[in-house]
């Protein structure tokens, strides 16, 4: 309290005596001061503190009816602020308002931690990067939520400000939708390891308070397979459009269920990002050159040593996997290890409505920066369009592959010999006179249709019933041609 107090003079006297850079605005100061008072519990800085604010105010002091209350209110919260514990609770006191613009409390208390032992370096939690979030300023770093008490239930409150400059960034955002900003305050959660950068994911019976108001968390994706439980999609919460968006303070209570696990809670001021916009990055600098493609091409097709089979073609579609149409923006990812593409438009536009970064056709993870456009099927598409398949040739050239009904060169009707033949079927080859060397094959035309038999068996019939006397059956052609054949 003392610290927020102090003019641009005193935070500089003050950053000047522990050797901190005094050059910035005056929220940058006062910044710089509380993680001073917050990270570097020493008696000499408190010390200094307590003797600047009396020189400060002794003149007030000495005007005022009640300054040793005043002094003695604020050099208790001091020494609150110094023993601060995980079971205490924020001090209220009344502050001077005349000499602050605003006050600069960024994620100041979370749990009773914001703070670390003095000199005690402890390996701090990282989140993973999300493509569809922009990272503008990190109001409060990941802080572990600790439990107060033995309850299953626990609530952890966290108070902070935003700056000027922050509340100018968030009213002048366009609106994605109808009340959503593209500039927003999120939360992250995740689990407490230090090991590796964390993804989101929440604790159970999560709860998130912003002020008077409980903020909307995604729910459950329902499950149809049958013992299976729903997954829930763990992403960054908005709190935007429950703040204050002036020099008042914010209250959020994260409410979390305590079943053994350690989570932790960061604030973050972001702008989100659109699949377009993020398509328009990939086209600026995720282009791969032509003939870079055409010489991984080549890699992917030379002959192995130790293998005794040589690889002459590898087919690739341009129809893209996930969607079943024509490539428009063929892309993977650089760690697949497959030529085959699929279409940059709707992979984005499906990871930002349910981010998975997967890739489709080897199912292993293709990550937004891993992601590059495949110049050579680029060119391609434009040059191949009656073709929905091409051939990659050892050397790096291509070819396209028509649907087999376009090569076929065989009549649609096909036509049925019968005669005599070699062993191929073949028939056999005519004499100069037209005459085959032993007998004429018959042939004949099986998509003929069937009513024209049937009328020549009737007529057969009927002269058959005139004659007189039995005639002998008439053998068909096609038995003729049996008998030509053998």
């Amino acid at each position: 309290n003392m610290v927020m107090s102090f003019r641009v003079s005193d935070l500089q006297m003050l950053l000047g005596f522990v050797g901190r850079s005094k050059s910035g605005l005056k929220h940058d100061l006062v910044t710089r001061a509380l993680q001073l008072v917050q990270f570097d519990c020493s008696p000499e800085v408190f010390k200094k503190i307590k003797e600047l604010y009396e020189t400060r105010y002794s003149k007030r002091s000495s005007e005022a009816a009640q300054p040793q209350p005043q002094q003695h209110r604020s050099a208790e919260a001091l020494s609150i602020h110094t023993n601060y514990d995980r079971g205490s609770t924020i001090p209220r006191t009344t502050i001077p308002t005349t000499n602050i613009d605003y006050p600069a409390l960024y994620g100041k208390y979370l749990n009773g931690l914001g703070r670390l032992p003095p000199k005690v370096a402890k390996p701090e939690v990282r989140l993973v990067k999300l493509p569809f979030y922009t990272t503008l300023d990190e109001l409060l770093k990941p802080t572990e939520l600790i439990p107060q008490n033995n309850e299953k239930l626990q609530e952890s409150p966290c108070i902070f400000a935003l700056t000027p400059r922050q509340v100018e960034l968030i009213r002048n955002s366009r609106e994605l939708q109808p009340g959503v900003k593209s500039v927003q305050v999120v939360l992250r959660i995740c689990y407490t390891d230090t090991s590796s950068p964390q993804e989101d994911q929440y604790p159970p019976n999560i709860a998130v308070k912003v002020n008077h108001s409980y903020c909307s968390v995604p729910g459950y994706y329902p499950s149809n397979k049958p013992g299976v439980e729903p997954k829930r999609p763990c992403r960054p919460i908005n709190l935007t459009h429950l703040m204050y968006l002036s020099a008042a303070t914010n209250r959020i209570t994260v409410t979390w269920g305590n079943y053994g696990k350690s989570y932790s809670v960061g604030l973050y001021l972001v702008r989100q990002m659109t699949s377009a916009e993020l398509l328009q990055r990939l086209k600026t600098i995720g282009i791969k050159h032509p003939e870079l493609c055409k010489a991984l091409v080549k890699e992917k097709l030379r002959l192995d040593p130790d293998s005794e089979i040589a690889t002459t073609g590898v087919r690739v579609s341009l129809i893209c996997p996930l969607v079943k149409m024509r490539l428009s923006v063929p892309c993977r990812a650089e760690t697949c290890a497959h030529l085959q593409c699929f279409d940059a438009v709707f992979y984005l536009q499906m990871n930002e409505k349910k981010p998975t970064w997967m890739c489709p056709v080897c199912d292993k993870p293709a990550p937004y920066d891993q992601l590059i456009i495949d110049g050579l099927l680029s060119k391609i598409l434009t040059e191949c369009e009656d073709a929905d398949e091409i051939e990659y040739l050892v050397d790096g050239s291509w070819c396209p592959i028509r649907a087999e009904k376009e090569r076929s060169c065989s009549p649609q009707c096909p036509i049925l010999v019968l005669g005599s033949s070699d062993v191929n079927g073949l028939l056999p080859t005519p004499n100069s006179n037209g005459e085959n060397g032993k007998a004429t094959a018959d042939v004949v035309d099986l998509t003929l249709d069937s009513s024209s038999s049937e009328e020549e068996e009737e007529e057969d019939e009927e002269e058959d019933d005139d004659d007189e006397g039995p005639q002998p059956k008439r053998r068909c052609s096609y038995e003729k041609g049996l008998v030509s054949a053998c």
